[in-house]
């Protein structure tokens, strides 16, 4: 279970967060936003138009891409995509080890999940005439 999950404004409209950070990963693994959108259940369309938003969003470009044709075209993170993955996944790192210890505090004051939902009995409606 994730203790944390970071999503950084980084201007008005213009955010990062866990998804669009793990696509860019996908997207170096594979070789592809097709293959990344896949691995994700996305559509195509959908992880375009979430890396064209980071595009957007940075000076420089995360993605580079190539059209496809004999060899398919393709896409490759930048230098400055594979520093937004490094910079966000420190930031959370970061994050997570600044709130531990009230993260630990407020679960150990929690209700303990292994004994599930508490039943009720329905009430019982008397049969007065």
């Amino acid at each position: 279970m994730d203790e944390l999950m970071l999503r950084v404004v980084l201007a008005k409209g213009n955010h990062l967060g866990p998804g669009k950070v793990r696509l860019l990963e996908l997207i170096d693994e594979l070789g592809s936003i097709s293959a990344a959108a896949r691995a994700m259940a996305m559509s195509y369309r959908r992880a375009w138009l979430l890396v064209d938003s980071m595009n957007a969003a940075f000076r420089e470009p995360v993605l580079s891409s190539a059209v496809g044709g004999k060899a398919g075209g393709g896409g490759a993170l930048t230098p400055f995509g594979r520093e937004v993955i490094a910079r966000f996944r420190h930031m959370e790192a970061t994050s997570r080890k600044a709130i531990a210890r009230d993260l630990a505090a407020l679960r150990a004051r929690t209700k303990s999940r292994s004994a599930g939902p508490r039943k009720v009995a329905p009430p019982r409606l008397s049969r007065s005439a």
